[in-house]
């Protein structure tokens, strides 16, 4: 992965799961996030809806596609552009990829609490985080002060809602996000999640089981853009890739 390529930006896990209280303890197994499941798979409600999806287009004679769980990806571009907003050059590619502006206020990356509640429940939403939320604070500032509109609740977008424990400090936020990366129970489990994503569960068997099927056009070498004539198959093919997420080439065949 690089950071020269927006398709293919470097993912990093969500590692914990309290993003309300005003304290943290970083010794407190619950405020991590279960690094041997997908995001997708993290809130059993919506999961069933997943797996539900699975079986039907599994059963589906019609279908020439092979079955998923998630037909949106936790890495794209779209993903990059939504995290480093308020960050050139990013801003405008953001606005360019939103015809010339912004998207709407209650869209954008707005606060730590609504991204990971969004990313719990929706079905919509399994992003993972990308590498400058352990280790640069400034893209959570609103430091060019842009005009980002207003959610429908009233609050005007500025600059990313941490949460309490932070003490508004964007600073103290990525330190803390980073001496959780670094802990004792995130290490114990992170080979699980590389598996998920760089290893042996990202297809085949074990990712049926873990629940961690995409779409069929993420994968490296699912299809061959080349081999297809139609012109307009070919640029949907293309869209599909560039847009929609690219799962990472498999580095372990196994655990």
């Amino acid at each position: 992965r690089t950071r020269n390529d927006l398709t293919q930006y470097p993912v990093f896990p969500w590692v914990l799961s309290d993003y309300t209280s005003e304290h943290i303890d970083l010794n407190d197994p619950k405020v991590f996030r279960d690094l041997t499941k997908p995001v997708g798979a993290l809130h059993p409600p919506r999961l069933k809806q997943f797996v539900e999806r699975y079986n039907l287009l599994a059963e589906d004679p019609e279908s020439h596609a092979p079955p998923f769980h998630f037909g949106s990806h936790y890495s794209s571009s779209g993903i990059v552009l939504f995290f480093l907003l308020r960050l050139e050059p990013f801003t405008a590619l953001g606005r360019q990829l939103q015809g010339g502006r912004f998207d709407h206020a209650d869209r954008l990356f707005s606060s730590m609490a609504r991204s990971w509640r969004n990313c719990l429940e929706s079905t919509a939403d399994v992003k993972e985080l990308i590498p400058e939320f352990y280790c640069l604070p400034e893209f959570l500032e609103n430091s060019n002060g842009f005009e980002l509109g207003e959610r429908q609740d009233g609050v005007s977008v500025g600059d990313v809602e941490l949460p309490p424990w932070a003490k508004g400090s964007a600073h103290e936020f990525v330190r803390v996000m980073r001496e959780a990366l670094e802990s004792e129970p995130v290490s114990a489990r992170i080979h699980e999640w590389i598996d998920l994503v760089f290893g042996a569960a990202q297809q085949g068997p074990e990712a049926v089981k873990r629940h961690n099927v995409f779409h069929h056009l993420t994968y490296e070498g699912s299809v061959d853009v080349d081999a297809i004539t139609d012109p307009d198959q070919r640029a949907a093919v293309e869209a599909q890739i560039v847009n929609f997420g690219q799962t990472p080439a498999m580095l372990f065949k196994k655990p």
